[in-house]
């Protein structure tokens, strides 16, 4: 009993991650390496991560710095920012791109804060489906006689209350994600 009790907090656990994952996706203005390092990048005959071809790092506030390590991937890795959905013009200097962060306007400030939400909600099903799932186990186990109707309760109880703290943790990464947005 326990372990069921452990093993939904430890998917929890990984629905929150995810969570932590897609957030750090969304640009808020500020240069960090996750925001292009998901990006895949077509590298001799097949499609591997960014950050399997080149290093990221920040040079200042609003400018990321690529350091592709084979010059034959130059083009690609440029083609593979340009396609993106993100907006970003890469500058190709040498062996390294640098990719100034244009500000955010007010307008795609918005829109991100919507896109996170949904994320957000992502998130919120996905834990509500781990509760239903292990309740669905410990109905069909009472039902079965493995486990007294108390027990039932208790462990349903038990992981109500995780839920409810999974999904606090959902909320406060999401409101600290949307004062970041709408930060100036």
């Amino acid at each position: 009993m326990i372990d069921e009790i452990k093993s939904a907090e430890s998917r929890m656990a990984s629905s929150v991650d995810n969570f932590k994952a897609e957030l750090s996706k969304l640009r808020s203005g500020r240069a960090h390496p996750s925001i292009i390092e998901h990006l895949r990048v077509e590298y001799y005959g097949d499609t591997v991560p960014l950050s399997q071809v080149a290093s990221i790092t920040v040079d200042d506030a609003r400018t990321l710095a690529l350091s592709v390590w084979d010059k034959s991937a130059l083009s690609a890795v440029e083609k593979a920012i340009l396609s993106s959905d993100l907006g970003l013009n890469p500058v190709v200097a040498g062996t390294s791109i640098k990719i100034p962060l244009p500000p955010l306007t007010q307008e795609r400030r918005a829109e991100l804060v919507k896109v996170s939400k949904q994320v957000a909600e992502s998130a919120r099903v996905a834990i509500r489906n781990i509760r239903r799932e292990f309740n669905n186990n410990f109905r069909q186990q009472a039902k079965e006689k493995l486990i007294t109707e108390d027990d039932e309760r208790q462990l349903s109880q038990r992981l109500q209350k995780l839920t409810d703290e999974q999904i606090r943790q959902i909320e406060a990464l999401l409101e600290t994600k949307e004062k970041e947005l709408m930060d100036f």
